[in-house]
């Protein structure tokens, strides 16, 4: 068993890609954050002020529910936690993810995918969803990213 973990959700399949690549880069095990009702294109549509995400991202209490989750987070020392950037920050479903479990003492790392933009406020509005933990500073990575340079990168937490 490992005590690394590299969690993710993903929207549109970006982010599990890096985040796969980010698990064998760490040596960490990987899972995916699953919301309970899936999400739609038409849910993800950011355009559309009334779409289910940009609905969530207006609300800064919003916490979507999640499908599944992790038995054994005791056994985890450091989490890397992926998402694509949306609004300039990680949707709240990462909120909801970091809130069932108790995180003291554990590094948490945010790792991300965007279409343009960097991690905006991310860490700012992730503080409180860790309390007790160590949350390091994230970083945006494109999907062409190498195995060699996710490793670096991830090495040095």
């Amino acid at each position: 068993m490992s005590n690394i973990l590299v969690a993710y959700f993903s929207a549109s399949g970006v982010t599990s890609k890096l985040a796969e690549k980010l698990s064998k880069a760490v040596e960490g095990d990987l899972f995916e954050i699953k919301p309970e009702i899936p999400y739609t294109a038409a849910d993800l549509n950011w355009m559309d002020k009334n779409s289910r995400s940009s609905i969530e991202m207006r609300n800064k209490e919003s916490r979507p529910a999640v499908a599944n989750k992790i038995n054994c987070m005791e056994q985890y020392d450091k989490i890397y936690i992926g998402f694509p950037i949306w609004w300039y920050i990680a949707p709240t479903i990462i909120n909801t993810f970091l809130e069932q479990y108790d995180l003291t003492g554990k590094k948490i790392i945010p790792f991300a995918t965007s279409g343009g933009s960097g991690m905006g406020n991310t860490n700012a509005e992730l503080a409180d969803s860790c309390r007790g933990a160590i949350l390091k500073e994230g970083r945006c990575f494109s999907a062409d990213i190498s195995a060699e340079e996710l490793k670096t990168w991830g090495s040095s937490f």
